[in-house]
């Protein structure tokens, strides 16, 4: 409610002044009533602005203070030439009233200087623009105002010194104008309307110039532009922002087609008085004013362009730092590397480390990608904090970081990379989460070749190496590591044809129930013929498959295929067909979240029922959690039984059976090779049947091959076993094949 009320004071306080200023041309310059309206209302702006300082008690007060000293002086100095002008009837030229109006000029200039001053904003380069119009415009009006009447010789010295005066007063304001008109930042009321003011009270003095020259009559008209500029300072004295601070502008001035037009407007002002005054045959040209502006405006151009080379250049730098920077972690990122890189490579021996974080799209996953974000800034400042102080370490992409070292053996390149892994093992907290961090490391250097791309290329196939072996995750870049690379390479090409050309084939290995040796499920195992190499083996083909992605599409082909022969094994052969059908997944494929959803699409085509279809994953399919977890919930609810394969051998077999639904385990051949020999080497084997009793999951004995172990394993409690023993994997198993009471069943 105060601040209308105080709007609605601004509104009345600017129709009453122009309401004056319609009233004084009538009422006449010259007469009595005129003077006491024009007088009267100046009266009344000191008043307001004396009365809302008082008010408001505004912090920047002092300048509105002196603004109301110069009102007070412009109205002593009115009340004075009409003293002069109405009682004593003489020229108010020259007299005391002039002394007041010069005075008025240094305090208006003061009072709004530090009123704007917070507002302003302490650019360089709006200064010079302002400078560069005032200079422009200044020439303009010395040559036309200033300079005649102080030459003129013919003139009294002290109407001279006057008469030059006042030009020279509106000089200096309209510098001032020029100043807060190229301020920085969008204007506020306060000193737009400040700027307002002093452009009336410029306007009237410059046309006051010329009428008294050439059109005195015209006097009381000009008089309403001084009138005018009364009105605008008690507006804003009225106006809210008057008790605010005033805010502080930062930045530079925008360089818009408007300044642009103005500046060069400005700087053209020397040569087009140059012409006006040759076409118009001025009997003395200007020379020296003219000159010494030109000089003046050149340099203040000079300096203005150089203060724009210099700001480009520094936001060129700028943008260079940020193109250089991953916004994530601060680290340089890989264009600044390889700029790196390559210098480092020209110039001598250089180790580069390329460092993947093991596991990071599981934690993605599991706590989303503000937690990973957060993850990978720490594992930033850990790898900067343990690195040497010409040493770099940059984020390439993703969960990849690569290290630069120069001057370096192999065996101290080694130590620096033992030092960083060793400040990844801690783990991290993050979102309440602490997590446990590991990296594959690969590492080159540029021996044999200047190539920086290169000595990346093989860091990164080192790296890829490192995840695949067993053990220590850092690996050196070896030729070997190349060869292997081509032959996966060639492989995969092959692997491609092969699924398009249908080389691929399906046989299945019996699961037989103890001790009868009855089929009751069958385990789908892919099998490549390739046109050259003749059988190619699974373990050579399936890790080229699970790195390249092969293997999503040729596991969707393993599934459609052995549910489809399911089904047709059930309607050739009746009960005798195998109840069930398992199929290997990878982890590759329990990772793709729309894995479940291909598993009911096959269901429903080949009109297979879920409980007749076995899932077998790994335990480190499923070791990390994530989406391989949430998939076999899928796949649960479906009705689909899961078997946990190998099981035994992977990261923590115990744990899993409390997170992952599984309903069958299928006991690794290590623990089954030696169960017939004495002493510790059953121990395992009865232990995992008893988790499996007291889970009430089914337990399958994988890799019997004598009739020793199956009878052994009968003993310990298993009920189902497979292996060489009981059938070789076949395109057609002979189901109806009966079995000996010895346990043997003809392959």
């Amino acid at each position: 409610m105060r601040t209308i009320a105080v709007d609605r004071r601004v509104t009345a306080w600017t129709a009453a002044g122009l309401l004056s200023c319609v009233a004084y041309p009538l009422l006449g310059d010259g007469t009595l009533a005129g003077a006491v309206l024009y007088n009267l209302f100046e009266l009344l702006t000191l008043v307001v602005v004396l009365a809302r300082v008082r008010r408001n008690r505004p912090e920047d007060r002092l300048g509105w203070c002196v603004l109301a000293a110069a009102v007070g002086f412009r109205l002593a100095g009115d009340v004075t030439y009409e003293i002069y002008r109405q009682v004593l009837h003489q020229s108010p030229f020259p007299s005391p009233a002039d002394v007041f109006y010069l005075g008025s000029c240094p305090l208006l200039v003061a009072g709004t200087l530090l009123l704007t001053r917070g507002r302003v904003g302490r650019d360089l380069a709006g200064l010079l623009d302002a400078a560069i119009i005032a200079t422009g415009l200044g020439l303009v009006w010395w040559v036309l105002a200033i300079g005649p009447i102080a030459g003129d010789s013919s003139i009294p010295l002290l109407e001279r010194l006057l008469g030059a005066a006042y030009p020279g007063c509106d000089l200096v304001l309209l510098a001032l104008v020029a100043r807060m008109l190229t301020r920085s930042g969008r204007p506020t009321p306060g000193p737009a309307l400040l700027a307002a003011g002093i452009g009336s009270l410029l306007a009237a003095d410059v046309g006051f110039q010329f009428v008294t020259a050439y059109r005195p009559e015209l006097e009381g008209v000009i008089s309403v532009g001084w009138l005018l500029s009364n009105v605008v300072w008690g507006a804003a004295a009225l106006h809210p922002s008057a008790a605010a601070p005033a805010p502080v502008r930062t930045g530079g001035p925008r360089v818009g087609p408007g300044r642009l037009v103005l500046l060069t407007g400005s700087t053209l002002l020397v040569p087009t008085l140059l012409f006006v005054q040759g076409a118009l045959g001025f009997p003395h040209l200007s020379w020296l004013s003219i000159g010494v502006g030109a000089v003046l405006l050149f340099v203040l151009v000079l300096l203005r362009m150089s203060g724009f080379v210099t700001q480009v250049q520094r936001q060129a730098r700028q943008l260079r730092d940020l193109a250089m920077r991953d916004d994530l972690t601060g680290l340089p990122n890989r264009r600044f590397f390889e700029e790196r890189l390559a210098a480092a490579v020209a110039a001598g021996p250089a180790q580069v480390a390329l460092l993947d974080l093991d596991g990071f799209k599981d934690v993605n996953d599991r706590f989303g990608h503000a937690v990973g974000d957060r993850l990978l800034a720490v594992v930033a400042q850990r790898l900067a904090d343990r690195l040497r102080g010409d040493d770099l370490v940059a984020r390439m992409g993703g969960d990849e970081f690569a290290v630069l070292v120069t001057g370096a053996s192999a065996e101290a390149m080694a130590g620096i990379v033992d030092r960083l892994t060793a400040g990844l093992r801690p783990p991290v907290e993050v979102a309440g989460q602490e997590l446990l961090v590991a990296a594959s490391v690969g590492i080159a250097d540029g021996e044999d070749t200047d190539d920086p791309y290169e000595v990346l290329r093989r860091a990164d196939t080192a790296m890829y190496a490192a995840k695949d072996q067993r053990g220590s995750h850092v690996r050196r870049y070896a030729v070997e590591l190349d060869e292997r690379a081509r032959a996966e390479d060639r492989l995969g090409a092959e692997m491609r044809t092969a699924l398009d050309t249908g080389q691929f084939r399906l046989v299945y290995q019996p699961i037989v129930s103890l001790p009868d040796a009855r089929i009751v499920s069958v385990e789908a195992l892919v099998r490549w013929h390739h046109p050259e190499r003749g059988l190619v083996n699974p373990a050579d083909f399936i890790p080229v498959a699970e790195q390249n992605g092969l293997i999503v599409e040729l596991g969707a082909w393993i599934l459609r295929t052995a549910c489809a022969q399911a089904v047709a094994w059930h309607a050739t052969h009746g009960t005798a067909a195998p109840a069930r059908v398992s199929v290997n997944v990878s982890a590759r494929q329990l990772a793709e979240p729309d894995f479940a959803d291909l598993v009911a699409e096959v269901l429903a085509w080949t009109g297979l029922s879920a409980h007749n279809l076995i899932i077998e994953v790994t335990e480190t399919a499923v070791f990390r959690g994530g989406q391989s977890v949430q998939t076999v919930k899928d796949l649960h609810q479906l009705g689909v039984r899961i078997a946990l394969d190998d099981f035994g051998t992977g990261h923590s077999s115990l744990g899993l059976l409390q997170t992952v639904p599984v309903d069958t385990l299928k006991v690794d051949k290590s623990f089954v090779d030696t169960i017939t020999m004495a002493g510790r080497h059953a121990v395992i084997a009865t232990a995992l049947i008893q988790v499996a009793d007291g889970l009430g999951l089914t337990a399958v004995a994988e890799g019997v091959e004598t009739a020793e172990q199956a009878t052994e394993l009968h003993r310990l409690g298993y009920r189902l076993a497979q292996g060489y023993h009981f059938g070789r994997p076949a395109a057609q198993p002979d189901f109806h094949d009966a079995v000996s009471g010895t346990g043997t069943v003809a392959v």
